[in-house]
């Protein structure tokens, strides 16, 4: 199996402090995969330093093959855009935008993403509730056609219909051959998704391991792993 991510050894401070610290990790094509770790572990640090946004780390980030920030960015979709768009923007102007600033845009697979979304693009972005403003995210994300999602902590703050919307479109458009890395903290949320997990803590990976050796060979769940590894427990290799 085709490792579609690869992180070896990067280190990053930001203002002298250490963020990351020696993380190494690979992530397998065609899997969803958690980065799991509490507030300020490093998960949006991480996703950022994949993705391009942010430099100036210690060691080595592959993504398809491309070790530069400037090739990787091709190849991976991330959740954070939208930080720099007028909350004053309209849905369907932003749409258009992405259709220029991203030639692997499908714009077909958007509008079914959007429909089933119930997405209302005649609003503006400061229109939006917290829920919906995290559909629209999660749909330009998964528009985009590349092999490398990147999810940051999608589910945050929104309400339990919302989060069932957004789990069921990842598991619907998630192309065969594409893999995702979904963040969060609340390990609840996301379990049911997973293939595989990588827990952040105290900078490093403190862990990472298939959901399906967690479930049967360390009969835990993955909610039950993750707090084993958090309370300093027994971990396994």
């Amino acid at each position: 199996m085709t490792d579609v991510l690869n992180i070896q050894n990067v280190t990053y401070k930001l203002n002298l402090a250490s963020i990351l610290d020696g993380v190494t990790c690979v992530v397998p094509e065609g899997k969803i995969v958690g980065l799991l770790g509490a507030n300020g572990a490093g998960k949006t640090t991480l996703m950022r330093l994949i993705s391009g946004v942010a430099k100036g780390y210690h060691g080595e980030i592959t993504v398809n093959g491309a070790t530069a920030a400037a090739q990787r960015k091709q190849f991976v979709s991330f959740s954070h855009q939208l930080d720099g768009v007028s909350d004053r923007a309209r849905l369907d102007k932003i749409v258009r935008d992405y259709r220029v600033l991203y030639p692997d845009f499908a714009n077909d697979e958007f509008e079914q993403l959007a429909a089933f979304l119930e997405l209302d693009l005649t609003k503006r972005l400061n229109q939006l509730s917290k829920g919906n403003r995290k559909k629209m995210i999660v749909a330009l994300t998964l528009s985009r056609q590349v092999p490398l999602y990147l999810l940051d902590e999608p589910f945050d703050g929104i309400d339990g219909m919302s989060r069932k919307k957004i789990i069921a479109s990842i598991l619907k458009w998630k192309p065969d051959a594409a893999t995702i890395l979904i963040s969060d903290h609340h390990v609840d949320d996301i379990a049911n998704l997973l293939d595989s997990v990588i827990v952040l803590k105290d900078q490093r990976v403190a862990a990472s391991e298939q959901a399906d050796t967690i479930r049967e060979k360390y009969g835990q769940s993955i909610e039950d792993y993750y707090e084993t590894i958090y309370t300093g427990g027994e971990q396994h290799d």
